[in-house]
């Protein structure tokens, strides 16, 4: 359907279509200040409610029905982010953003595993990598949407501003606290290439259980997160040191179930690792390289969160 009709009028609205089009924008922007691909869809969803609840008249008043859409689901990500610190004091072990797919292997999670509309699909660059997805978890709900609209989106602070109810001076500073967290965080990622390389001799040397291997390809002050989110079995603690993480990953090997498999897959934009059970993937694990070793490793057992990998 490309055009609506005014109720008792039968005029079609010619505008239809590019709010429609926004959709896809709106869902990348949500994602980042949210870290839930659920939450971002719900976020959107509320955005269109409030679009649809207008009358044809305040909605031909609307300059830029894609500022309008913007900013109303700048602020419903802002009252949500607001809400989620509150639910994310009670949640069991920690909490990490919701991973991605590879676009070859986005798929609904709905019955049937239907494939996602192009438009629900979220952009996989540098802005959307777990690495820095864990950065924005780290900010302030304010610092979160200023630096996300204006470093990432591109907006002025003039128009953060209107959206998060403060100066634009406020603003500036807001972002700028937020880039500083972000450079203090984030090390020189490794290539492409040379990333995917460590990631492949992980899994060999896991499978493998070796031990030295896998002490090798780690930082020593590496550190291993997972999100099990008390509906599935994981570490509730992170692991840190490159030879402790090494023997964990060694005692899982152990223990590793038959019918189980590990694959590489790009997770977030970057290479990254699933395991499948009887060929259904249980486990989702994303990595940050710096150099030729791994300094973080996130691993999501969450089923809520996996809900995109789900082949059925």
């Amino acid at each position: 359907m490309t055009t609506r009709s005014e109720p008792g009028r039968g005029r079609p609205d010619p505008g239809l279509d590019a709010i429609v089009s926004e959709r896809r924008h709106l869902i990348n922007l949500a994602y980042r200040l949210l870290g839930s691909l659920t939450e971002a869809e719900d976020a959107v969803q509320e955005t269109y409610t409030r679009w649809y609840a207008m009358s044809r008249q305040q909605q031909d008043a609307i300059e830029s029905p894609g500022a309008w859409l913007t900013t109303v689901a700048s602020r419903v990500c802002l009252n949500v982010l607001g809400s989620a610190r509150v639910r994310r004091e009670t949640y069991v072990g920690e909490w990490i953003p919701e991973p991605l797919p590879g676009r070859a292997e986005w798929i609904s999670g709905r019955p049937g595993g239907a494939v996602v509309d192009p438009a629900d699909r979220v952009t996989l660059d540098e802005s959307v990598g777990l690495a820095f997805m864990v950065v924005l978890e780290s900010m302030t709900p304010a610092e979160r949407v200023a630096f996300v609209l204006h470093d990432v989106f591109c907006h002025s602070f003039a128009e953060v501003a209107e959206i998060v109810g403060r100066t634009p001076a406020a603003c500036r500073q807001l972002a700028s606290s937020a880039r500083r967290r972000v450079r203090a965080a984030r090390p020189l990622p490794a290539p492409a290439a040379r990333s995917t390389g460590v990631v492949s001799a992980f899994k060999e040397a896991w499978e493998a259980k070796d031990i030295d291997a896998l002490i090798g390809l780690l930082d020593p002050d590496a550190t291993a997160i997972a999100d099990g989110g008390g509906l599935a079995q994981s570490f509730l603690h992170p692991i840190e040191g490159g030879e402790r993480i090494a023997h964990a990953w060694a005692g899982l090997a152990d223990r590793r179930r038959d019918g189980m498999t590990l694959l590489e897959r790009t997770v977030n934009g970057q290479p990254g690792l699933v395991a499948q059970q009887d060929g259904v993937i249980v486990t989702v694990l994303a990595f940050e390289v710096a150099g030729d070793r791994i300094r973080h490793i996130w691993v999501m057992r969450n089923p809520e969160k996996l809900r995109r990998w789900t082949t059925g």
